[in-house]
């Protein structure tokens, strides 16, 4: 049995986010690649969100938030949404926003959902909604973390 695993061509696991997918850059969404569904997954969850925030903000900040992907999905495409529901992120975006730390280099978590079910959540609800909705339904979960730092120019 495989272990459901997220991965990136363009950072690993613990390594840096290139400065293309940062509010630095493009701030286009890294390529995501997605193995090890469960056979019996009906959907994923994508959650991006900067754990380090909390030291500035007061709170978690969320990135990107994405549910009732198809199961079926292997892949996340460089700049492209995955087929599902969006959720709002902390800045009130729909969709991806990159990595822009105040502050230091932060560490951002991927996150990706294997769900027993479709969720019966609308449009636009946030993390914790999603988190709320998801209990009890997560067959297998996992993490991609990378950092960022905004070099001094």
């Amino acid at each position: 049995m495989s272990k459901l695993t997220l991965t990136s061509v363009v950072f690993e696991n613990g390594g840096e986010i290139p400065p293309k997918y940062t509010c630095d850059g493009e701030n286009i969404s890294p390529p995501l690649a997605i193995s090890g569904i469960p056979g019996s997954a009906i959907s994923l969850a994508l959650v991006m969100d900067d754990p380090d925030a909390v030291q500035v903000s007061g709170k978690v900040w969320d990135h990107w938030i994405v549910w009732n992907i198809p199961s079926g999905t292997t892949e996340i495409p460089e700049g492209k949404e995955p087929e599902g529901v969006k959720g709002i992120g902390t800045n009130g975006n729909e969709g991806y926003h990159g990595p822009c730390p105040p502050d230091r280099p932060h560490v951002y978590r991927f996150k990706i959902y294997a769900l027993d079910i479709k969720l019966e959540l609308k449009a636009g609800a946030t993390k914790r909604e999603l988190e709320e909705a998801m209990q009890e339904h997560i067959l297998e979960e996992t993490e991609l973390r990378a950092s960022y730092s905004r070099h001094q120019k």
